[in-house]
C-alpha cells in the first residue's frame, strides 16, 4: 500500500489516507536499549514473527507478519513495548510538470524574478522570487554547512552537483570493506541508500536531484544553474525508491544518519502516513542536535490546520513547513497550507533545476522546500553558532508580507533570504487589510448548507472608503465547483474564491463597492460563507 500527494496531472482532490507496509510494525521497546534484542527474540519467538530491521541504538524493532490476529491492539498489550505504529510509506512532495555567471540563471525565477516567462511560458510578476540576487551580496554558502537531502539520492555525477558533495573522507580515503570512522556503515562516501542497504545513493528517480540542484548547485562557474547556496556539502540520503515511495523504518535511520554525521540542514520534500511517534522523535533529536528539519507541507490543496500532513505538522520547533507559490506568488492550486501548522510559502510552481539527465522543470511543494533549505544554509554559513530553532526564527520573521497568502501560512509570507541574513523583522504589512484601522461590521450570509444549482448575488457599499476588504469569518464550499466571485464597481473580477477560507480577507478592492456572486452545482452543498465585518481605508 502507497500514499502519493497528488500530482498536477490529476486536478482532482482527495482525501489523504494513511498507508503502510501491510503487516509490517515499527515496535518501541521499554526499559533499557541493551535489552532490545532480549526482548525482540522473545516476541520472535512467542509470535513467531520475522524481524524485518532493528535499529538497538533507537530501541527499535520492525516485525513482519502475515498472521492478521496480530496486530497494533495485541502488540500494545505486551508490557515491555511503548509504542507500536505501522511502518508507513512516505512519496515524494512533487507534480510533473550578486548574478551568477551559470547560462540557466534567468530560468531560475525562484532566485530573480524580472517577470520573465516561466517554463510554461506563464509570466511572472517581478520581485516575487526568495531576493537571491541581494542575498548573494552579503553571503553565498560555506562548504563547513552539511545538508542532508533526505530523498530519492542524489546525481552526485552531475557537473552542477558534484563538487558540492558532501565526502566522508575517512571512507573515502579508508580501505574498501571497512567502516573506516566507526558510524556503523562501510564505505559510505556520499552518504547511505537505505532502500538497497548500500554505500550508493545515486538517485534513480530525479526528485533528490532536483531539489539538491535548487539548494546547492555549484555557483559562478560558469555551467548550468546556481543553488541557493553556491557553495555547501550536500549529504545524499536515499530512504525513496524509483517510484518514489519509501517505508517509516528507513526514514527514521536516514534521519538519525543525517544527525550523527554532522548535518545542519534537513531537507525533506516528502510526506504521508499517519501520526508516528518514532519519526516525530526522530525530529526531536535532530532538534535536540542544533539542526533545522524542512518539511513539504504537502501537494493537496489541504489546510494542514484541520488534517494535518506529516512530517511537516508535527510540533516540533526546528521544523519548517513549507508551501509553494508561483511566479505571480499566489499560493499554488495543488499546495497545502495552514494559517497555523504551515510557516511559509516560497517558489514551487515550473522550478528549473538538476534531474538524473540533465535539468527539467517540475512543480511541488517539494520544489518549494529547498529554497528554504538553502536559505537555511545560508544562515548556517554566516551565523554558524545559530541552532536550527534560531534560524527557523530568522526566516520566519523575515518572509515578505505578500496578500495572497494571508491566512494561508502563518507568516503571511514567502521567503526571502536576503532580509533574513540581515535580520530583519519585517513589520505589518500596510497593505493587509488586517492592519487597516477603519472597519464595519457587516453580517452576510448564505444558507447552511447552501442550495444546489444556487446564482445569488449581493452588494457592499462603504460610502467613505477610498478601498475595501471583506473579511470571511468562515467559508466551506465545494472547491472549484462552488465559486464566490468579487467584482469591483466597473465590472471587473477581482478574484474567486473556492474552498476552505475561513477567517481571511479578500484582496483589496479599489473603491468603496463590492459584487459578490455565489454560484454552485449541484453535486455537493457545504457550509457556504458567512462575512462578518469590511476593512477599508
Amino acid at each position: 500500500m502507497r500514499i502519493i500527494y497528488f500530482l498536477l496531472l490529476s486536478l482532482s482532490v482527495f482525501a489523504k489516507e494513511a498507508k503502510f507496509f501491510p503487516g509490517e510494525y515499527v515496535v518501541k521497546f521499554k526499559n533499557n536499549k541493551s535489552s532490545v534484542m532480549a526482548m525482540t527474540n522473545q516476541l520472535k519467538s512467542q509470535l513467531g514473527l520475522e524481524v524485518k530491521s532493528t535499529m538497538p541504538n533507537l530501541g527499535i524493532t520492525v516485525f513482519k507478519t502475515n498472521n492478521e490476529k496480530i496486530n497494533i491492539a495485541s502488540l500494545k498489550s505486551n508490557p515491555n513495548i511503548a509504542i507500536v505504529e505501522p511502518n508507513y510509506i512516505y512519496s515524494i512532495n512533487y507534480s510533473f510538470g550578486v548574478r551568477t555567471n551559470d547560462p540557466s540563471l534567468s530560468k531560475l525565477w525562484g532566485m530573480i524574478n524580472t517577470g520573465q516567462p516561466d517554463s510554461s511560458g506563464k509570466v511572472g510578476t517581478p520581485g516575487i522570487d526568495i531576493n537571491a540576487i541581494n542575498a548573494w551580496k552579503v553571503q553565498t554558502g560555506s562548504p563547513d554547512v552539511v545538508v542532508a537531502v533526505i530523498d530519492t539520492g542524489v546525481n552526485y555525477k552531475s557537473k552542477d552537483l558534484a563538487d558540492n558533495m558532501w565526502i566522508n573522507q575517512a571512507e573515502k580515503n579508508g580501505k574498501k570493506g571497512v567502516d573506516d570512522d566507526g558510524n556503523g556503515y562501510i564505505d559510505d562516501i556520499y552518504g547511505w541508500n537505505f532502500v538497497k542497504n548500500s554505500a550508493d545513493p545515486l538517485d534513480d528517480q530525479g526528485h533528490g536531484s532536483h531539489c539538491s540542484g535548487t539548494i546547492g548547485a555549484v555557483g559562478n562557474d560558469k555551467y548550468g544553474i546556481v543553488g541557493v547556496a553556491w557553495k555547501t556539502k550536500i549529504m545524499a540520503l536515499k530512504f525513496l525508491d524509483s517510484n518514489g515511495s519509501g517505508s517509516l523504518d528507513n526514514a527514521l535511520l536516514a534521519i538519525d544518519y543525517a544527525v550523527k554525521n554532522g548535518a545542519k540542514v534537513l531537507s525533506n520534500s516528502w510526506g504521508g502516513g499517519g501520526f508516528s511517534e518514532t519519526l516525530k522523535d526522530a525530529i526531536e533529536r535532530s532538534n535536540q542536535a542544533g539542526a533545522v528539519f524542512v518539511a513539504a507541507a504537502g501537494n493537496e490543496s489541504n489546510n494542514n490546520d484541520n488534517n494535518e500532513s506529516y512530517p511537516a505538522s508535527y510540533d516540533v520547533p526546528n521544523i519548517i513547513s513549507v508551501a509553494a507559490i508561483d511566479n505571480k506568488g499566489r499560493l499554488a492550486n495543488f499546495s497545502n497550507y495552514g494559517k497555523k501548522k504551515v510557516h511559509i510559502a516560497a517558489p514551487g510552481v515550473n522550478i528549473y533545476s538538476t534531474v538524473v539527465k540533465g535539468y527539467d522543470s517540475w512543480s511541488g511543494t517539494s520544489m518549494a522546500t529547498p529554497h528554504v533549505s538553502g536559505a537555511a544554509v545560508l544562515m548556517a554559513s554566516q551565523y554558524p553558532t545559530m541552532t536550527g530553532i534560531q534560524i527557523k526564527e530568522a526566516l520566519l520573521n523575515a518572509a515578505k508580507p505578500n496578500k495572497f497568502l494571508r491566512g494561508k501560512v502563518s507568516t503571511g509570507g514567502h521567503l526571502d533570504a536576503y532580509s533574513a541574513l540581515m535580520q530583519i523583522n519585517v513589520g505589518p504589512d500596510p497593505e493587509d487589510p488586517a492592519n487597516w484601522q477603519k472597519k464595519m461590521d457587516y453580517q452576510l450570509s448564505t444558507e447552511h448548507p447552501y442550495k444546489p444549482l444556487l446564482k445569488h448575488s449581493w452588494e457592499i457599499t462603504v460610502p467613505d472608503a477610498n478601498e475595501i476588504s471583506i473579511y470571511f469569518e468562515k467559508m466551506d464550499t465545494e472547491f472549484r465547483f462552488d465559486n464566490i466571485s468579487l467584482y469591483d464597481s466597473g465590472g471587473k473580477l477581482i478574484q474567486t474564491l473556492s474552498g476552505e477560507n475561513n477567517e481571511t480577507f479578500s484582496e483589496n478592492i479599489k473603491g468603496n463597492y463590492v459584487k459578490i456572486v455565489f454560484d454552485t452545482d449541484k453535486s455537493v452543498e457545504k457550509f457556504g460563507f458567512d462575512i462578518t465585518k469590511v476593512h477599508y481605508r
